[in-house]
């Protein structure tokens, strides 16, 4: 089975591209005390806004150059890697779990549970995903914790309504009627029979909604919601560094395209699993 996956992934040249700059960026991560060349938060006296060392006046003590106190840009994009899977995972552990618990209740049971679940899902996918985080962030008050609470609540609807379609699907197959038959009760139905095929869309949806937590989480420490200063992660460093955008453009440029990288090669490798998990796209 292991083999045939891979057989379809390997076959989207740019989700390989993907799956390996994202195990480079989780290696990066967990070797980040190892690797990074300095503490994130210290602050070199006399080496404010140094730029990277291939232009002028840059110090090889300090290869991607300093921010406005000195601190290195570079130890400050490795130790930001750690935080930035961190809030995705966190983030998609929490939607996915209550998410599919409220949909395969809802697609299984109908009735009252699934409108009032469908209606609510609907109220909350009227609002931009964004502003609803921001307001959702201002009311629990600033902080990581707190951010990674509300993008959790702006993405579960997507697997409440992706788990009890599929649900819905799968309810009338003869292999559930064939358990119920045998005996089996709601829990073994829903948790045992059901949902174990309904989990390809379900692992597609969580890849991409990966990179979505870290965009929106870059989003609200860009704000000043998110992360707070002066932890490294990349929004709250774009946040520090939007005084200087013309001064010194590594200290802008270098987060952002952390994140661009990031995100993209989440989204490639997305793109990958959807392909080798969908029956109806693999070639023949």
């Amino acid at each position: 089975m292991l083999r045939e996956f891979w057989y379809y992934f390997s076959q989207n040249r740019g989700a390989v591209i993907g799956l390996f700059v994202f195990l480079f960026i989780v290696v990066v991560a967990l070797l980040a005390p190892l690797i990074a060349p300095h503490s994130p938060s210290l602050q070199n006296r006399g080496s404010f806004l140094v730029p990277p060392v291939w232009q002028e006046g840059g110090d090889w003590r300090f290869l991607l150059g300093t921010d406005a106190v000195g601190r290195d840009i570079l130890s400050r994009l490795i130790y930001g890697a750690r935080f930035s899977l961190f809030i995705g995972l966190v983030v998609v552990s929490l939607s996915v779990s209550v998410g599919v618990i409220i949909g395969l209740a809802a697609g299984y049971f109908r009735g009252v549970i699934d409108t009032a679940v469908t209606r609510l899902m609907d109220i909350i996918l009227a609002f931009p995903s964004l502003l609803l985080a921001l307001v959702l962030v201002a009311i629990l008050g600033p902080g990581l914790t707190n951010a990674m609470i509300a993008i959790a609540l702006v993405q579960q609807p997507h697997y409440v309504r992706l788990t009890r379609a599929a649900v819905m699907a799968e309810k009338g197959q003869d292999y559930v009627t064939a358990a119920r038959v045998a005996g089996a009760g709601n829990l073994r139905l829903m948790f045992r029979t059901i949902l174990p095929n309904c989990l390809a869309p379900l692992i597609v949806q969580a890849a991409l909604s990966f990179s979505t937590a870290i965009l929106d989480a870059a989003a609200l420490g860009f704000l000043g919601m998110g992360a707070q200063p002066p932890t490294p992660e990349w929004g709250t460093m774009l946040a520090e560094a939007r005084e200087f955008i013309l001064r010194a453009w590594w200290v802008v440029t270098l987060p952002g395209l952390a994140i661009l990288v990031t995100v993209l090669a989440i989204n490639l490798m997305g793109d990958g699993l959807r392909d080798a998990l969908d029956p109806k796209l693999k070639r023949s």
